[in-house]
């Protein structure tokens, strides 16, 4: 039976037998490792459209399910207790990533590419991927199943979210040579294109409405499609005024990222990676 058939199987037991909890976590080793290596991703490109693994997501939480409880202390001043199916990823020096010292973890299960760049302290979730010479700053995170393109950028304290459930959700996804400033955060399944430029401080979630002044237009979520922000697409954040009687009476106005303008030679320049640092 293929892997995804057999994790499609005992994802759906509600409790397992000595022996299937065995084979299930054969089964979830055995994702996990496609995983690391990049074999197998949450989500991929399928004749240019991002598509969601159901079965990848429903994997991983069947890891949840059958893990137990284990002491994970380093010692007796480092506690920590996890799942036992939910190790640290095993990276070795010649796998060509820089871990820099100082409290980062990655989990076991997610993909983490020659020359990338972990400044403590910093998190990669299970299920993430994250493609080759991306830095990952210090107290960013990269939720699980996140998907991370080449030469990303994702600023201190910066936040991707993560998608586990529903299995049928799109993660969120940023494409190539995109720069996402601090203290922002990318959320429900957004799907950020290459080359765009989020401003410190941005919010974008799935539900959140981006206004284009470039070209007049409005970007949302729809049934069909996730919030996409386009390719070049430089973000800041806006506010809008609210129009009800009371909101005009009191002044108020609603957070709004927008886009005021596409990147250019100055954009370029201003959001250059250092190769030095890589």
């Amino acid at each position: 039976m293929n892997l995804d058939k057999q994790i499609e199987k005992y994802f759906g037991l509600k409790s397992f037998t000595s022996s299937e909890r065995k084979r299930a976590i054969t089964c979830f080793n055995e994702l996990v490792r496609l995983l690391n290596t990049g074999n197998v991703r949450a989500a991929e490109k399928v004749n240019g459209e991002w598509k969601v693994n159901h079965w990848v997501k429903k994997g991983i939480l069947l890891g949840f399910k059958i893990g137990k409880l284990k002491n994970m202390s380093v010692n007796r001043s480092f506690r920590f207790f996890d799942k036992d199916t939910l190790s640290l990823k095993p990276i070795k020096l010649n796998d060509g990533i820089r871990l820099v010292p100082g409290g980062s973890s990655v989990r076991n299960g997610s993909y983490v590419a020659p020359g990338v760049i972990c400044m403590p302290p910093m998190y990669i979730n299970i299920g993430a991927y994250v493609d080759e010479g991306s830095l990952i700053d210090s107290h960013a995170l990269v939720g699980s199943c996140a998907q991370l393109g080449r030469r990303i950028h994702l600023s201190a304290a910066a936040q991707i979210g993560g998608v586990l459930e529903p299995v049928n959700s799109l993660p969120v996804i940023i494409e190539d040579d995109v720069m996402i400033g601090g203290n922002s955060g990318i959320y429900e399944g957004t799907i950020v294109k290459r080359r765009a430029v989020i401003a410190a401080g941005c919010i974008i979630t799935g539900s959140t409405p981006v206004y284009d002044i470039v070209n007049n237009k409005i970007y949302r979520r729809t049934e069909k499609q996730p919030l996409i922000i386009p390719e070049g697409a430089v973000v800041v954040p806006g506010s809008r005024s609210l129009k009800s009687e009371f909101c005009v009476e009191n002044n108020l106005s609603v957070y709004t990222p927008l886009i005021i303008k596409y990147r250019d030679e100055k954009t370029d320049s201003a959001t250059a990676l250092e190769d030095a640092l890589r």
